[in-house]
């Protein structure tokens, strides 16, 4: 029988090598202190007020930068807006930090081209976000027809060489919801490509085969995948092993093991198509655990524990860097961060909650030890 891996490479279009097996030089390291050049985070949501104060140190203390998301209360729809939500992010940083967060722009039905402009003038917008409308956490004001009503703005992004980010799922309440990510593509993400082939397009947290095997066949420094923690590890069995699991409940859904497994090999081939982006998504207890849970998975302090375990156990330790650290920032155009983090081979127990005065928020892997530990060099 053929090593799973292998299969599943062969299925998506990654190049096979002779052995799916760990190396004896990845075994070796994977017994050592890592030093990586520091990491960003190509998706993460820190909201406002009390919860951003609360969760901003986790992601900059791991993180050199972040593209932040726009999908607050109002929507982030305005290059002003962008530049007064990053002032809010840098105003309530850790004393002596240098994180630096890159903003965005929720694309709706009423974007104009003009703004386009104006965020690319403005220095700290580098994307766009497309939300179709419903699809997740605040995306009520997304999109309802992207070639209709969109199309003009997305030829100015490309004058502009501004990405177009996309939370690939269709809405149609007819479609599955296991099935959402590969209708999309089908429908809306294939046409747009052929449309617009010069739109740089990062499609985030992607969760399937199908995804792989789009990001794959798509044209090399053009389109490009971001790629969460919480993919990597778990598939839907962690949303009822042992009854209903709010905490592991995310949108794109947990898909089956299938699915997981096509994305490990995909990171861990090597390829500079996919790279880092947590999606964490932090969201109080209580509105986790309720009649009607929020989606989202709060993984910042345990994420890059996460990806290094994956690495790992794929015999790719060599390969981390570059999906942590060099894949993002060379397809945004961007220099690589000059600093280290060390990945210390050590136990540690993640915490079971985060006490806030106002509340508290259940981390990914509450609870459970991880084998490796991120700090500073």
């Amino acid at each position: 029988m053929p090593h799973a891996a292998a299969v599943f490479r062969s299925l998506v279009g990654i190049p096979v090598s002779k052995s799916q097996k760990p190396s004896k030089r990845a075994i070796f390291k994977s017994e050592m202190d890592l030093h990586l050049t520091k990491p960003d985070d190509w998706h993460l949501h820190l909201r406002d007020g009390k919860l951003l104060e609360s969760v901003v140190h986790h992601s900059a203390r791991h993180f050199g930068r972040a593209i932040v998301m726009p999908n607050l209360k109002p929507p982030i729809t305005t290059a002003a807006a962008a530049v007064a939500y990053r002032d809010s992010i840098l105003k309530v940083l850790p004393p002596d930090c240098d994180f630096d967060p890159m903003m965005t722009l929720y694309l709706t039905d009423d974007t104009r081209p003009e703004e386009i402009k104006l965020a690319r003038s403005s220095g700290v917008v580098y994307a766009v976000k497309l939300y179709p409308a419903g699809a997740t956490t605040n995306s009520q004001d997304g999109v309802t027809d992207i070639f209709g009503k969109c199309f003009s703005v997305l030829e100015e992004m490309v004058k502009q060489n501004m990405p177009l980010l996309v939370h690939g799922e269709v809405t149609d309440a007819n479609v599955d919801i296991f099935d959402r990510e590969k209708v999309f593509i089908e429908t809306i993400l294939e046409p747009l490509v052929q449309k617009l082939p010069q739109l740089k397009v990062v499609m985030e947290h992607i969760t399937t085969m199908d995804a792989v095997k789009f990001i794959m066949s798509s044209r090399e420094g053009c389109i490009a995948a971001t790629v969460t923690p919480q993919h990597l590890v778990l598939n839907r069995n962690a949303l009822f092993r042992g009854g209903l699991q709010p905490h592991n409940y995310c949108l794109p859904v947990l898909k089956r093991e299938v699915h997981r497994q096509a994305i490990v090999s995909a990171v861990t081939s090597g390829s500079k198509r996919f790279f880092l982006g947590t999606d964490s998504a932090p969201h109080a207890r209580n509105l986790k655990e309720c009649t009607c849970g929020c989606a989202g998975i709060y993984n910042a302090s345990v994420a890059l524990s996460l990806y290094t375990k994956v690495f790992e156990e794929a015999g790719a330790l060599d390969k981390l860097e570059a999906f942590m650290s060099f894949n993002g920032p060379d397809f945004y155009g961007l220099p690589r961060n000059s600093t280290k983090i060390l990945m210390k081979k050590s136990s540690w127990r993640v915490p079971e909650s985060y006490m806030f005065t106002w509340g508290e928020i259940v981390p990914m892997c509450a609870g459970q030890m991880l084998d490796w530990l991120p700090s500073d060099c």
